[in-house]
């Protein structure tokens, strides 16, 4: 059984439109709340958010009348948000949803006799039902909010500024030895669990097996090539290197050997081990591949080509990024693009999957016009630019600043030297200032697993920063009120002297 929200309030709890936010805090937390609570507390974009929350739950298959209670919508998109734009692992988002009074009170509780508490597990469990689809669909209500706010006029046009960036996975530095260390790993340890629920002897020593393999890579990776001008001394070194490898090589595959006949031994066995098997053969199709890799590159000279290479056996999307920035030579991760409006909120994200600037200029544009027909321009760098692009977002907007790659021909320069051009391609750069403040609030590196993980992660964030930008209106406004009744007493008592 699933509720948004428990609508009846109990004895001693305070009614969520009815807390107090310090605005005089300037930490991101209080502004995250204060979002929230104008989202809770007006009818009509709460009533959309609920409607798409209790939509996804159906969707999922769950009757919201039956069966055990679960967490409350409400209080796992809160709670998914806050840790994303903290920037924090789930260990701190568990000691405030059970001790932090005002997200509690946001959560529904703090009531007089209320003890309920989250755990740690439970927490992660709920976030991981929210879909991206579901919170790209609360994130155009959010953005729709803020316009309200923020426009003069309703039919006040946006202006867009579009720019992509790296978000890190969680990962350590690729080597192919290492990979093969990782992989092997995973099978000893898999394997020797199988083979104690199938009662195949064999593996009781899995420890001191995987210290071997690690001993033997320890090995090949303090192998150094020699520096000598002797040629005897250079062909010795590299004949011990070879022999090093050649070993890791050999040790891995008897391992493989085994767990492949104790894999065959369980399968004999019915289907009640089919996870379990389908996992253990997963990571030897990946130490397979990094013992072919290692043979071929270190006993055979060959190169390997850079569309063969894996950058992590646990996160495969994980690309080798090279954007040419200073003192990062390459990222580990996958590119997000974002597309901000004038007003700081971020209409519209793209997770870039083995895909480049050129490929996400439109589609980007394309899907933000769809629930912000207003947007009428937006510029973009260098990296965006190709012909095709051109055209096709000049059909789409009224006003496109793209400029291009290479020699400028006549009319090149004449529309890239226009007033107009030249004034909004200076304002790109405050594309920059979202980029930085979302890489703070959670997209410097994504510590959930696998794709969906991925992506999921990412429109958290997008959605938190939104919504702290609503908070950071009403904070602004509020502080301003503070100030002028400030001004207003003061100048009481001065008349009073």
């Amino acid at each position: 059984m699933r509720k948004v929200i428990d609508e009846q309030m109990r004895f001693g709890q305070i009614d969520i439109s009815q807390i107090e936010i310090d605005p005089r805090c300037r930490d991101e937390i209080p502004q995250m709340l204060r979002g929230l609570q104008h989202i809770y507390c007006t009818p009509g974009i709460r009533k959309e958010v609920f409607k798409i929350l209790e939509e996804e739950v159906v969707q999922n298959g769950v009757d919201i009348s039956n069966g055990r209670p679960g967490m409350h919508l409400w209080q796992i998109l809160v709670l998914g948000v806050l840790r994303v734009n903290c920037n924090s692992d789930w260990d701190r988002i568990h000691y405030l949803a059970n001790q932090a009074k005002n997200l509690r009170q946001m959560l529904g509780l703090d009531g007089w006799l209320d003890e309920t508490t989250f755990s740690l597990q439970s927490l992660k469990d709920n976030a991981s039902l929210l879909k991206p689809e579901t919170l790209e669909k609360i994130n155009v209500l959010v953005i729709r909010e803020g316009h309200k706010l923020v426009k003069k006029k309703e039919e006040e046009e946006l202006r867009g500024r579009c720019d992509s960036f790296v978000l890190e996975t969680n990962v350590h530095y690729p080597t192919d030895i290492n990979l093969l260390l990782d992989a092997m790993r995973k099978v000893i340890f898999l394997v020797t669990v199988l083979a104690v629920r199938v009662g195949v002897p064999g593996w009781r020593k899995f420890s001191f097996n995987f210290k071997t393999i690690k001993g033997l890579f320890r090995t090949c990776q303090k192998m150094k090539h020699s520096t000598s001008k002797d040629e005897r001394k250079k062909e010795e070194r590299e004949s011990l290197i070879q022999e090093a490898f050649s070993q890791y090589l050999t040790v891995s595959e008897d391992f493989l050997k085994r767990a492949r006949e104790t894999v065959v031994k369980a399968r004999s066995g019915g289907d009640n081990f089919v996870l379990e098997i389908a996992e253990i053969e997963g990571y030897m199709l990946h130490a397979e591949r990094q013992i072919d890799q290692i043979r071929r590159r270190v006993l055979n000279g060959e190169t390997i080509r850079h569309d063969e290479k894996v950058f992590s056996i646990f996160e495969e999307h994980t690309e080798w990024i090279s954007k040419g920035k200073a003192g990062v030579p390459v990222e580990l991760g996958l590119r997000v693009c974002i597309l901000e409006d004038q007003y700081g909120f971020i209409l519209q994200h793209r997770v870039m999957e083995k895909e480049e600037d050129v490929d996400v200029a439109v589609p980007m544009v394309k899907n933000a016009l769809v629930n912000f027909p207003e947007l009428t321009g937006c510029s973009f760098d260098k990296g965006f630019w190709n012909p095709l692009n051109r055209e096709e977002l000049e059909e789409c907007l009224d006003h496109l600043v793209l400029p291009k790659k290479g020699k400028l021909s006549e009319s090149d320069k004449d529309r890239e030297y226009s007033d107009e051009f030249r004034y909004y391609r200076r304002r790109h750069s405050a594309v920059e200032s979202a980029v930085n403040a979302v890489e703070n609030h959670g997209l410097d590196r994504c510590p959930d697993h696998g794709i969906e993980g991925f992506r999921r992660y990412v429109s958290l964030a997008v959605l938190g920063r939104n919504i702290q930008q609503l908070g950071a209106l009403f904070r602004k406004e509020e502080l301003r009120k503070l100030k002028r009744k400030k001004s207003a007493k003061c100048g009481k008592l001065k008349n009073a002297a």
